[in-house]
């Protein structure tokens, strides 16, 4: 990883190390990985707390607690190795693991310096600079199965790699509260159908059994 050190909360610790925020506030409540008051973030995570994170749910199914326990002393030991032994089978690849980790905390970083909140333009929400679409909406639209090419085609001033950006900057800044409607957003809805939906009975042929 690289020497500049970074304090990460727990949705940002959850979205850089790719763990479930849920998981990642377990591991603290369990002192799996410690917190620290840096930046006034109140819960805080290190570079070295995401590389514990990591491992601690990476090698879960494989190693004891202690096993896994002593693994970290070693790394402790050896910042610098790019594998370690955690018993006499498994050798763990900790370069891979820093790596990545590394790749997806600049991912961030790069999504925060494209991403903004302008009060009166589409209502506050965080919106892609020099556009005024939604990053939570496209992160939606994602998570729902559209491609990012879709997603592209149908927003002309997004780039593929904005769209990939969408996702992890909204794991790290989940919403709060309740969903906010289109008209809120400062957003209009151009068509609308009306469905309706028949009763089980009326679906039902006429003499059918019941």
């Amino acid at each position: 990883m690289a020497n500049a050190s970074y304090a990460y909360t727990p949705a940002e610790a959850a979205a850089v190390s790719g763990i479930a925020v849920k998981s990642v506030h377990n591991a603290i409540d369990k002192r799996i990985i410690a917190t620290h008051l840096i930046g006034g973030k109140g819960r805080a995570l290190t570079d070295e707390d995401l590389l514990r994170l990591k491992l601690w749910y990476g090698v879960g199914s494989i190693l004891s607690n202690e096993r896994r326990k002593r693994l970290f002393d070693t790394i402790d030991q050896n910042p610098n190795a790019d594998t370690v032994r955690a018993d006499d089978y498994l050798i763990v690849d900790v370069a891979r693991a820093r790596e990545q980790l590394a790749a997806r905390a600049e991912a961030l970083r790069e999504a925060e310096r494209m991403i903004q909140s302008v009060k009166g333009v589409v209502g506050g929400e965080p919106v892609f600079k020099r556009t005024r679409v939604p990053v939570r909406t496209i992160a939606a639209m994602k998570s729902q199965g559209a491609s990012t090419a879709e997603i592209v085609e149908g927003y002309p001033s997004l780039t593929e790699r904005m769209v990939e950006l969408a996702e992890i900057w909204t794991v790290a800044h989940p919403a709060r509260g309740r969903p906010r409607k289109l008209s809120e957003q400062g957003l209009k809805v151009k068509s609308e159908k009306r469905l309706r939906i028949r009763s089980e009975s009326a679906a039902k042929p006429s003499g059918s059994p019941s």
